[in-house]
């Protein structure tokens, strides 16, 4: 066999298992996803949306599971996200090579990596203990750890893919680095920079070992953020180990809403980013 065939048979193999595992991959998904719809959505009803939690039988809902989702992310939104911009800004345009900003990117690995009850445990030393209870506060600090080191790696990964000219066109016309940055690299960089965000809250509107040590869950209505409050990831832990059916049914229809609320958010953030650009 010649050189050429032999190359030719390389390609051919490796371009098979390729397509083979990328079917594989895509066929669990489908089953997972399959498997959301089969059993969520029959339990998806108006009950869902307008009852709390009530006792087996009486008909509950996840209303104050998901409020107290939506709450405790938004605030860790607005925590996270900032600090997670800012951060990638600096590593990307100051911090390349500097001893700083080699330390800020091992520790950032590191938190990105870092078991996410592991963070609960920490946001219990640090806000749950001290201060006498659980609290919406806590599992809001909780997410917002989880969101700042995905958002500091994907700026900093869209910030680099900017070309360098374009930072020098602005420095040329006189402006100052802060204008470079805010008019020029975040603008060229703000699809990857809102899909960064919108991973983070993906990951984080999952997490259920470390609101199991900071905001606990609630089985009543409360917006409190200094008591326990509900959220859809502490009623699905606690729901599908029931042993009653209706209430494993509301924790599959709680995770199809968790799935249906990312993907529907990543659709709409991508038509937004089209007409912005």
């Amino acid at each position: 066999m010649s050189s050429l065939a032999r190359r030719r048979a390389t390609d051919y193999t490796v371009k098979v298992i390729s397509v083979a595992f990328a079917a594989f991959a895509l066929l669990l998904l489908a089953w997972i996803l399959w498997t959301l719809v089969v059993r969520g959505l029959p339990a998806i009803g108006p009950h869902v949306f307008t009852r709390i939690t009530l006792p087996p039988g009486a008909g509950g809902g996840l209303l104050n599971a998901i409020v107290g989702s939506l709450i405790q992310i938004g605030i860790a939104l607005v925590i996270g996200t900032p600090i997670g911009l800012m951060c990638g800004t600096f590593l990307a345009e100051h911090g390349k090579t500097t001893p700083v900003g080699n330390a800020v990117r091992f520790v950032n690995d590191v938190l990105l990596s870092a078991p996410s009850i592991l963070i609960g445990l920490f946001v219990y030393q640090l806000l749950v203990m001290p201060f006498g209870g659980f609290s919406g506060w806590a599992g809001a600090a909780a997410l917002a750890v989880i969101i700042i080191p995905v958002v500091v790696r994907t700026t900093e990964d869209m910030l680099n893919l900017v070309p360098i000219g374009l930072r020098e066109a602005a420095f040329a016309l006189g402006a100052p680095q802060w204008k470079v940055v805010t008019l020029i690299t975040w603008r060229a960089a703000r699809a990857g920079i809102v899909t960064g965000i919108l991973l983070a809250i993906a990951r984080a509107a999952g997490e259920t070992a470390p609101l199991l040590f900071t905001s606990l869950g609630n089985n009543g209505w409360s917006l409190d953020m200094n008591a326990p409050m509900a959220s859809l990831p502490i009623a699905i832990y606690q729901y599908a180990a029931s042993p009653f059916e209706d209430w494993v049914a509301l924790a599959w229809a709680g995770a199809l809403l968790i799935t249906v609320g990312v993907l529907t958010l990543n659709i709409l953030s991508r038509l937004v980013l089209a007409k912005m650009k």
